[in-house]
């Protein structure tokens, strides 16, 4: 099942019950009426006054305040999808190198595992990025993992961006706490409510330009994501979605996680100078009438690379799960030729799922 059977049994099934009363009120935008954070943290960002807030107490965008529109919700699983015919004969998969051996060493290094999920080691700390392992509930798995899950040991931190089945998988996340006792879970407020369900592993929880407190200089820092989150149909927006900054003897690397396009990108490369690597998510952005509120095209990710100014790109989210209309490889075969044409500054880097990109 696609992304799009997903949203039209789940999301689809709540509008529908919401019909009448949609139907009786104007839909209007939602608005930021408050701000909220962890108290324990510390907030980086001068003058951050906090995570917005909407009148009803929900995480909000801050920069474009937006809820999900139930008529798009019921119009997406029956438009007709123009890359049908492509899609139904397309035989790409992400090449995958089946070598571990990076496992056994203390270099710095970053290791797609695919979709949305990383290994990533600095100075001897070794940490995970929305660990997804197996196949979603909701669909099937196109690329295999370059490295089997249970050889995934002294884990130190599990990063979790938001809710979504497609970042925070409860078999994953059990299994590498289970082999991992001693990894903390670091993600956005109020998604510890759900997490701490599955294991007993420590967790902190930030909102947007909190740091989280962490031993041995390292420095993890979550930051704004223009998305949304939920796990059930009746959960939209109470726990908060987000992206990562992680920094370590001088060297940055910044993780997107699942945003649409907005001018937090330009942001965060204004106030976290000399960014080495960007994790940019590249995928499930079609038909852009649904989609573009939620994740980026090509296009739009080479500009919030520019935008952060940093020196590599990485870009993720495609190839291992069909959630959209696009193709599997049209998000590699769009910025491989961008950057062909010379239209990306500074460094491209397409990874196989478990190739080595050394910092």
């Amino acid at each position: 099942m696609n992304r799009r059977k997903f949203i039209y049994k789940g999301l689809a099934l709540f509008g529908l019950l919401l019909t009448g009363k949609i139907m009786l009120f104007k839909k209007k935008t939602p608005t930021i009426t408050g701000y909220t954070s962890n108290p324990a943290l510390a907030t980086v960002k001068p003058g951050w006054k906090g995570t917005p807030l909407d009148e009803d107490g929900l995480f909000i965008n801050h920069e474009y305040p937006w809820k999900l529109d139930y008529g798009n919700v019921l119009k997406y699983p029956m438009h007709r999808n123009p890359q049908k015919e492509i899609k139904k004969h397309d035989t790409w998969r992400i090449p995958v190198i089946k070598d571990d051996q990076w496992l056994t060493d203390s270099t710095d290094k970053i290791v797609w595992l695919g979709h949305a999920s990383f290994f990533i080691q600095l100075s001897g700390i070794r940490m995970l990025i929305d660990p997804v392992y197996g196949k979603l509930q909701v669909g099937a798995r196109y690329s295999a993992m370059p490295v089997a899950p249970d050889k995934l040991l002294n884990i130190d931190y599990i990063l979790v961006s938001h809710a979504h089945y497609d970042h925070c998988d409860k078999e994953s996340i059990k299994l590498l706490t289970r082999n991992n006792p001693i990894a903390e879970i670091l993600t956005g407020l109020k998604l510890n409510d759900l997490i701490s369900k599955w294991t007993s592993n420590k967790i902190q929880t930030a909102g947007w330009y909190q740091q989280y407190q962490l031993d041995s200089g390292l420095k993890i820092t979550f930051l704004p994501s223009r998305h949304w989150a939920n796990r059930t149909l009746f959960d939209v927006n109470t726990t908060l979605w987000g992206a990562f900054m992680i920094e370590k003897d001088g060297k940055r690397i910044y993780y997107s996680g699942d945003s649409g396009h907005g001018s937090h990108f330009n942001d965060i490369g204004e106030f976290f100078k000399n960014i080495n690597v960007a994790l940019i998510g590249t995928g499930a952005y079609a038909p852009a009438w649904f989609m573009e509120p939620m994740h980026q095209n090509p296009y739009d990710a080479v500009k919030a690379f520019h935008a952060t100014r940093a020196k590599t790109f990485i870009p993720f989210h495609y190839g291992t799960f069909d959630l959209s209309d696009e193709p599997l490889e049209e998000p590699e075969q769009i910025l491989s030729k961008l950057n062909a044409e010379g239209k990306i500054e500074n460094v491209l880097k397409i990874l196989k799922l478990g190739e080595v990109f050394n910092l």
